[in-house]
């Protein structure tokens, strides 16, 4: 069956090399609908209360973007890997074309630093919040539009061809990378065939995320563009577990930044972000930081007269954020991300350190928090999906049974990936990493049911 499976992803994969130009042609169509969808609204008169998905442009792009896009491109990479960028992302499209115009220079030594993308997760998640992007046309033109630029700006300014951008900077490539290491497909290299296969060769595949393909073990830089596909006889499309990257290949010495990412950005920051709105801590906090204001007579930070593309203000919609909100949005997921992240890298390491283990290997266990915290992003995100769905008159009954059902099979792959990892253990101390990631599951899981049901 497996053989079977592999001939069909490997005839789909040299198919996309085939067909790299209408491929091209439909990232130009989705870059016509992205400018179309995040442009236009943007300059349009604010929806009204009665406005509903099919009758108003502002409320359907913002279904499109937020409801559909980013939950349901996180779902496809954890799926079929970063198909989205290789095939269908227009950021990644304008960037490269860019690039192909532009001046063509080499990759600075500073862009090379590997902690960029979890810098910009952690930022754009932060700014996205003190604007509100999930809800305004022109809040997500800032955001989107302008990480676009920069994407076109870095292309123009390096590499020829290539997405630098999406290699070293974009804000979610390092999720991307973290969600794809689940993918149950990936381009296989075999290195000694790649090696021993007399010419003639194709001719050489522009790899645009710049990727050394014969040496590429991880799906996680992958765009999946099938450009390098057939090469050399080596590179083939196929399935593969689910559990087998980060079981074979998380203990690289290289993934420092990906396990802050992952526990600090994918898992605490995020939680927060998707919290605050509901939570009584946040609103505790901000009473107790408004009381010591005025007693201290500090009352311009409870003024609401920022900006816009500073902190949410709309006033004609009653929606407008004090500095003190903005505040206590940077608090609380700041301490989201430290106490929540913080909490479980004590976690992992202390059961490593049970299991008489290295750092390296508590990375190694951290990564099996992957499939949690991917669950844990696409409730976040979908919960947006069923409140503007619940808003055009749908009940979604079934909503809470779905999340119950998603989170425990994500806990339950994250205990097996755990007991995978540390399999080369003897007896007890096999105990003590599996059990560290149970107490974090558990952890990650009550914070859900805050999130859902206790709040």
């Amino acid at each position: 069956m497996k053989a079977a499976l592999d001939r069909r992803l490997g005839a789909f994969g040299a198919a996309l090399r085939r067909h790299a130009g209408l491929i091209r042609r439909l990232q130009w169509a989705v870059v016509l609908l992205y400018a179309v969808l995040l442009v236009i609204p943007a300059w349009l008169p604010l929806p009204e209360g009665q406005a509903r998905l099919l009758d108003n442009l502002t409320l359907l792009a913002q279904f499109v973007f937020w409801g559909l896009w980013w939950p349901f491109v996180l779902l496809s990479v954890v799926l079929f890997g970063r198909l989205w960028c290789g095939l269908l992302c227009p950021e990644g499209a304008l960037s490269e074309w860019a690039s192909r115009h532009g001046r063509g220079g080499g990759v600075p030594r500073w862009m090379r630093w590997g902690g960029w993308p979890t810098l910009g997760f952690l930022l754009t998640t932060l700014y996205g919040q003190l604007i509100s992007v999930y809800d305004y046309a022109q809040a997500a033109l800032l955001i989107l539009g302008g990480s676009t630029l920069a994407a076109m700006l870095v292309g123009w300014l390096y590499g020829r061809g290539k997405r630098v951008w999406c290699r070293y900077l974009c804000p979610v490539s390092g999720v991307f990378a973290l969600l794809a290491k689940l993918a149950p497909m990936h381009f296989r290299v075999d290195e000694q065939r790649w090696q021993a296969n007399p010419p003639p060769h194709l001719p050489p595949p522009n790899c645009a995320p710049l990727l050394d393909i014969r040496r590429m073990r991880s799906a996680s830089a992958c765009h999946a563009c099938g450009r390098c596909s057939g090469q050399r006889d080596a590179v083939r499309l196929i399935a593969r577990s689910g559990s087998e990257e980060i079981v074979r290949f998380g203990n690289a010495p290289d993934n420092r930044w990906e396990v802050i990412l992952l526990l600090y950005g994918v898992i605490g920051l995020a939680m927060g972000a998707f919290q605050w709105t509901l939570s009584p801590w946040f609103i505790a906090l901000k009473q107790t930081l408004a009381e010591w204001l005025v007693e201290h007579g500090q009352l311009w930070l409870l003024q609401a007269d920022a900006p816009w593309w500073l902190l949410t203000h709309y006033p004609q919609l009653n929606d407008a954020f004090t500095w003190l909100d903005g505040l206590g949005i940077c608090l609380y997921l700041g301490g989201s991300a430290l106490l929540l992240g913080g909490g479980l890298h004590l976690l992992l390491h202390a059961g490593a350190r049970l299991a008489g283990r290295s750092l390296q290997f508590t990375r190694h266990l951290a990564l099996c928090l992957v499939p949690t915290g991917a669950a844990g992003l696409f409730l976040g995100l979908s919960a947006t999906t069923v409140k503007l769905l619940r808003y055009e008159g749908l009940e979604l009954l079934w909503v809470g049974q779905a999340r119950v059902a998603l989170l425990a099979l994500a806990m339950a792959w994250s205990l097996w990936l755990g007991w995978r990892v540390s399999a080369a253990l003897p007896g007890w101390r096999r105990a003590a990493p599996v059990g560290a990631l149970l107490l974090g599951n558990a952890l990650i899981g009550y914070g859900w049911w805050l999130q859902f049901w206790g709040w």
